[in-house]
């Protein structure tokens, strides 16, 4: 999907951290329009990486205002971008089944952010974790404070 109005565009930076793999996770958004900012997180006490990824992008498109924004998802997760953009089709014609005929993990989520996408014109852009790009390292940031607050909480 190409961007066509960049000065309505909103970008959402997403990310996803867990200690321990599954374990305690949390999920870091970075939300930047017209000049403002928004920083979202939060966490699960047993969780994997992968579905903290996942919730950080529905969180994200979940705090948007209206329906049929221009949206540009940013995020390192390769499992996100390339389930969204190539798996998630064949699974939705398989009935939620691989090509192993064996059910979707994590499908519970994909389901969301398939509903979330749908209502918004959404570019989605991988950038390299850890790399030095700042708003990315925002959304790390964030999604390791999920994971504090969370162990806070459970303290």
């Amino acid at each position: 999907m190409e961007i066509t109005n960049v000065s309505q565009l909103i970008e959402l930076f997403t990310d996803g951290a867990c200690k321990g793999n599954p374990g305690k996770g949390g999920w870091g958004v970075f939300l930047r329009y017209n000049g403002h900012e928004k920083r979202l997180y939060g966490g699960e006490a047993h969780t994997t990486n992968n579905r903290m990824e996942l919730m950080a992008v529905i969180k994200g498109l979940g705090a948007l205002n209206r329906d049929d924004c221009e949206v540009r998802v940013v995020s390192d997760s390769t499992y996100v971008l390339k389930g969204i953009s190539e798996w998630l089709p064949q699974w939705k014609k398989r009935g939620w089944k691989t090509a192993a005929k064996k059910p979707v993990l994590n499908a519970d989520l994909w389901m969301q952010l398939d509903d979330l996408a749908s209502r918004h014109k959404v570019e989605w852009k991988w950038v390299k974790g850890h790399s030095g790009h700042s708003e990315n390292e925002i959304a790390d940031e964030l999604a390791n404070l999920g994971i504090e607050a969370l162990a806070s909480a459970l303290d």
